[in-house]
């Protein structure tokens, strides 16, 4: 009994943490869709980057967020949204990044803790709540 409310309580939390994660996430990767990716490309080319990179932004930002939601590829979609986090941070926010803005929190706080969403449903899964339930674990 005592096990079966753990894993209820660790199924619910892991849907709570895919839900806040990539529906919160999914609002930065319609905006970027609706008004449209040159600032990446003007950035990843001011750092010579491949300009091709930021294929990566709408696929981390609205496709990732997707799948979370519905818990499908869980693993797959929190990296990938964590590797996208992690450039934002460092290609975007760079050193400001842990810089204490007005408010009192860091400037890149947010693409923080998207990027530790991400990493900790890589590493846990989405739990049993998910559309699809494929038998290999790192799909889930």
């Amino acid at each position: 009994m005592v096990n079966s409310i753990k894993n209820l309580n660790n199924d619910l939390g892991l849907l709570l943490i895919r839900m806040a994660a990539g529906g919160l996430m999914l609002f930065h990767g319609i905006a970027k869709i609706r008004h449209g990716h040159d600032f990446v490309r003007e950035m990843l080319a001011e750092k010579g980057l491949p300009e091709l990179l930021w294929l990566g932004i709408p696929l981390g930002e609205f496709v990732a967020p997707i799948l979370l939601i519905f818990g499908l590829f869980t693993r797959l979609s929190g990296l990938l949204m964590a590797l996208v986090m992690l450039f934002v941070l460092i290609f975007a926010h760079g050193a400001a990044t842990f810089t204490i803005g007005e408010t009192g929190g860091l400037d890149g706080e947010l693409a923080l803790v998207f990027m530790l969403s991400g990493m900790a449903l890589f590493f846990t899964g989405g739990g049993k709540y998910a559309l699809l339930k494929p038998k290999n674990e790192w799909l889930r």
